[in-house]
């Protein structure tokens, strides 16, 4: 695929002070207290029954750590982490419309980013996933939000025209929304508000690699985590999975169609695309656990069968 570009719409919020990772890292699931300047971590904040508030993208600075949250959660997240602070040196600031950014995906994205930025491509492509580095007042991040080089530039506002003017200048083109979903659920990655909500406990969305510190101290949620985890095996009543049509399928089914097993309903679809590479239709579903194996048949309303290809603890 040709370097592509899409507009971030998500919000960013600013931690400031020496005080700001520890804060954080006694709220989130993740660890946050041992990175370093110029790495990041993907994260959870939940409710002390274990239900997600959010997902959050952390990266950390020297004094601050900044927090990429999703679309139109920015200002009451910021002020429900402010009313948390107590004796903490940290101020919380919603930095969503001062900083726009923008992701930069497909195969030559680090070299348009480099034309864009004047950071090396080799320095960007070597970067891990979440981490950072800055050019005078440009940021790029290494996400996985698709397959592939995937990187995000976060910029002032008043720098939005001419990156963007850049950005055509260095060969690259917009993604429409619809590629951007596609590519997306053929990579298996849940969105916030779509594949995950408030009522998801971070293990039924196969966050427990990506999101979850198993040896940090506590934070808000831990005990339920914890309780699943080694008291329960693990086990939860609903799993997020993967799954996949036979070659020819082409009608993509609608959000919240129920999925079924063998006639009986077991949950419902949250996400569906026909996947860019594959040319299969994708879909990611929320299903009970005993029908979240991989190869196991299940059916999309009154669809042909999808085959489970990822379980939630791999997505």
């Amino acid at each position: 695929m040709t370097p592509k570009y899409r507009t971030i719409t998500t919000g960013r919020i600013r931690f400031e002070g020496p005080d700001a990772a520890s804060f954080l890292h006694a709220l989130v699931t993740n660890d946050v207290a041992s990175l370093a300047p110029g790495q990041g971590a993907y994260a959870a904040w939940l409710t002390p029954q274990g239900r997600m508030i959010t997902d959050l993208r952390l990266l950390r600075e020297d004094g601050r750590v900044l927090a990429e949250v999703p679309e139109g959660m920015s200002a009451a997240l910021a002020a429900r982490f402010d009313q948390l602070i107590f004796s903490e040196q940290v101020q919380v600031v919603d930095d969503t419309e001062g900083m726009r950014a923008i992701a930069v995906f497909g195969d030559g994205a680090a070299g348009v980013v480099a034309a864009v930025t004047g950071i090396p491509a080799g320095s960007l492509a070597s970067l891990p996933l979440l981490g950072h580095v800055t050019s005078g007042d440009v940021r790029v991040v290494r996400i996985d939000d698709v397959a592939g080089e995937n990187f995000a530039t976060w910029m002032p506002a008043s720098r939005w025209e001419s990156v963007m003017a850049a950005l055509a200048s260095a060969g690259a083109s917009e993604a429409t929304a619809d590629l951007v979903n596609a590519l997306r659920v053929e990579a298996g990655r849940p969105l916030f508000g779509v594949d995950m909500n408030t009522e998801t406990i971070p293990l039924e969305a196969g966050l427990l690699d990506r999101a979850i510190s198993t040896t940090k101290g506590c934070y808000v949620g831990q005990e339920v985590i914890v309780r699943i985890l080694h008291r329960g095996g693990g086990r939860v009543v609903k799993h997020l999975v993967q799954m996949m049509a036979d070659a020819g399928v082409t009608q993509v089914p609608a959000s919240g169609t129920p999925v079924l097993d063998q006639g009986r309903e077991v949950g419902a679809l949250t996400s569906a695309a026909i996947g860019p590479a594959s040319g299969r239709v994708m879909a990611l579903a929320t299903v009970h656990r005993d029908s979240a194996e991989p190869g196991r048949q299940l059916t999309v309303g009154d669809g042909p069968p999808m085959t489970v290809v990822l379980p939630s603890d791999v997505l």
